[in-house]
């Protein structure tokens, strides 16, 4: 890193548009396609510049040739470093216009319906934010926010307040150790800012698709207002599981049949069924199926609110013909029974989704009205008491995600039984893998047509040389959960590799085995004359949090504030390691779904994706990295004071196999056998 820290050019404005590491990496580039004369040409530019960032998916080479040649009559004339910048920002402007602007960020939160401008919806989140940050040691002195003016927005653009709101809705989300909080922050403090909240919000369940830190930092209020959409749905629906309000089960007929059922329902189908049951009780003879059209006049709100708060009951509310000041008497009812006012009646009127959602989940949080049947609680707790498989199905819920596919996943082990979701993260995982002529998109009506969907998953998962002993498509329908998380496991550790085989043509290393990735994070240690070192993704010493932290120091020296490391001896100490770390890797560009606890633990498979996220991260924004990663094996395997050369000793080149089949698939977690002929013969999924 140190032999780009140099680099600079004559206008320091034009420098300040990238992040240093960026920066570095373009300057890396540029001096690649230098002829033997020292000297680079127009003409050299579009088969560099086809391949960077926010330019591979807008234009062709040639598209870019003819764009460079509208500036340049001979493309043989010399171009400097500065220029290329400038080049570089005016067809990355180019290209997001190109992308439809508008168009393109009403698809950036597929499960908001926040996909315009809207004044209520704004003012409503600007008094939310005034409520629960009100006392926030640093946002207090910028709170309250104007509804009617573009506060929100300015605010917005340093990242703090997206990291806070975040850790509003899911306490400890984000280590506020590691959010740049100065008043006046410098662009790459800003973009460190974003990127953090970009993937924690990515860790709490938002989906997030086409947006980057660029369009947080110039505080786009249509990428800001679904962002903020999202983290607040996910706060007020954070209590609508039976994990954290098990007397949900009373809104279920009786019997303890339809509970796995109710589990698997999205948040806001819970909150709609919730309200049915109340509705129900209270005399409404409609059933409302959204929160927009079927709330509109106000009518359901006030059967709700005399069925939960009958003390507060006006008669008037139901009496009233005109539909505005029956919501108005509503939210008065609402009020009075301690809901904090922040919607209109307007809102409930024009039938805003968002808001309406946002509103009878307040009363819910508020007032459930639900009883305590002890025997329905008691079994409700029991079928969701596996700490660990818990965990696990929300890291690879939320992966799943990630990948923005079409179907979100509320719930793993119920979503993935009619086969579909699987079929979509493996054709965005291995591309063309899937032929959909052959798959059935739900709602699915006949059971058969379900297992074939599962029968073609596991085909693919043989095909990508999975281990798949003991599993069929019909396991998968009847909601095996062991074999559901081992299959998934694989999965998301052959998209890692993949990912980083995909660097491997600029580095020209060998092949990615969970081996070849430690290998490579002890020696970004050791480079930096740090001494420890691991073994394996088992090794104790991990939960102490040191390893990583010295790890992430190696790829970002300034990333890690030694000054709040602990020695990671207590438990306590651990944590705060643990949580640090997380949100470091996170604010340097990781997205990562692990926990602390699975740290703290070492819970070996978390411990490859974050080692592994940390090298693609690297190898990605590192060119020097790529270039001295090219006598990699050779130089590793010969150094003999070298520790740990391999998981078992063995040259990096070795295949993972053999090594720790328990990294393939974790026997706690997973009924499917690995058997070491099996890898002996390469059914594996290590990357060649």
């Amino acid at each position: 890193m140190s032999r780009s820290e140099g680099v600079t050019v004559s206008d320091r404005a034009l420098q300040n548009q990238f992040m240093p590491i960026e920066f570095r990496n373009l300057k890396t580039k540029f001096v690649s396609v230098k002829n033997e004369d020292g000297k680079v040409k127009v003409g050299d530019l579009p088969p560099l510049m086809v391949k960077l960032k926010g330019l591979s998916s807008a234009f062709t080479e040639d598209e870019i040739k003819q764009k460079l040649g509208e500036s340049y009559d001979d493309m043989s004339n010399e171009i400097d470093f500065e220029t290329f910048l400038r080049e570089y920002l005016n067809l990355q402007g180019q290209a997001k216009e190109k992308s439809g602007g508008q168009k393109n960020s009403s698809s950036v939160l597929k499960t908001s319906s926040a996909t315009t401008l809207v004044e209520s919806e704004k003012a409503t989140y600007v008094r939310h934010i005034n409520i629960y940050l009100a006392d926030d040691p640093f946002l207090k002195q910028f709170l309250p926010l104007d509804p009617a003016s573009n506060d929100l927005f300015n605010l917005a653009k340093d990242g703090v307040l997206l990291c806070k709101l975040i850790n509003v809705a899911v306490s400890g989300t984000i280590d506020e150790r590691a959010i740049n909080t100065k008043k006046v922050l410098n662009l790459w403090e800003r973009n460190e800012n974003h990127t953090l909240a970009l993937n924690s919000a990515k860790a709490i369940g938002c989906t997030v698709v086409n947006i980057g830190t660029q369009d947080l930092v110039e505080g786009r209020p249509t990428l800001l207002l679904g962002l903020i959409s999202q983290i607040i749905k996910i706060q007020l629906l954070a209590d609508l599981n039976l994990k954290k309000t098990p007397q949900l089960v009373e809104v279920l007929d009786d019997g303890n049949g339809d509970i796995e059922e109710l589990m698997a329902l999205a948040p806001e189908k819970v909150l709609l069924k919730w309200m049915n049951f109340h509705l129900k009780k209270g005399g409404y003879e409609k059933t409302v199926t959204n929160f927009s059209s079927d709330v509109k006049d106000a009518k359901a709100y006030a059967f709700l609110l005399n069925v939960l708060a009958p003390e507060y009951c006006n008669p008037l509310t139901l009496d009233t013909k005109h539909a505005t000041e029956r919501a108005k008497l509503v939210l008065d009812h609402a009020e009075r029974m301690g809901c904090k006012r922040y919607l209109s009646p307007e809102d409930i009127v024009e039938g805003w989704t968002n808001l309406n959602l946002a509103f009878v989940a307040q009363i819910f949080h508020e007032r459930n009205g639900l009883s305590v049947d002890s025997k329905k609680i008691s079994f409700a707790e029991r079928i969701t008491d596996d700490v660990q498989l818990s965990r696990d199905e929300r890291c690879f819920r939320l992966w799943m995600n990630s990948l923005g596919v079409e179907n979100y996943v509320n719930n793993v082990f119920e979503d993935v039984r009619n086969g579909w979701v699987l079929l979509e993260v493996l054709d965005k995982v291995a591309p063309g893998s899937v032929n959909w002529k052959h798959a059935t998109k739900p709602p699915i009506k006949f059971p058969f047509r379900k297992v074939e969907n599962c029968n073609q998953v596991v085909m693919i998962g043989e095909m990508l040389k999975f281990s798949i002993v003991n599993l069929g498509g019909n396991d998968i329908v009847q909601g095996n959960k062991k074999l559901i998380i081992a299959f998934l496991w694989q999965l998301m550790r052959y998209n890692m590799l993949q990912l980083l085989k995909s660097l491997r043509s600029r580095s020209r290393g060998k092949e990615i085995t969970d081996s070849y990735i430690i290998n490579w994070a002890n020696r970004k240690i050791k480079s930096t004359g740090r001494s420890r070192q691991i073994e394996s993704f088992k090794d104790k010493s991990l939960s102490s949090g040191l390893f990583f932290l010295e790890l992430l120091s190696a790829v970002e020296p300034r990333v890690v504030n030694w000054n709040l490391v602990t020695k990671g001896e207590s438990d306590e100490e651990k944590k705060l390691n643990a949580t640090y770390i997380i949100s470091v890797a996170r604010k340097i560009g990781c997205s990562i779904f692990l926990l602390p606890e699975d740290i703290m633990e070492v819970n070996q498979k978390m411990m490859l994706t974050l080692t592994a996220s940390i090298m693609y991260w690297c190898l990605q924004n590192s060119p020097e990295e790529c270039e001295t990663s090219n006598g990699y094996s050779s130089t590793y395997a010969s150094d003999a004071s070298s520790p740990a050369p391999s998981v078992n000793g063995e040259d990096e080149s070795s295949s993972l196999c053999s090594e720790v089949p328990s990294l393939t698939i974790d026997d706690a977690a997973s009924d499917i056998m690995v058997s070491s002929s099996q890898f002996e013969n390469g059914e594996n999924t290590t990357v060649e």
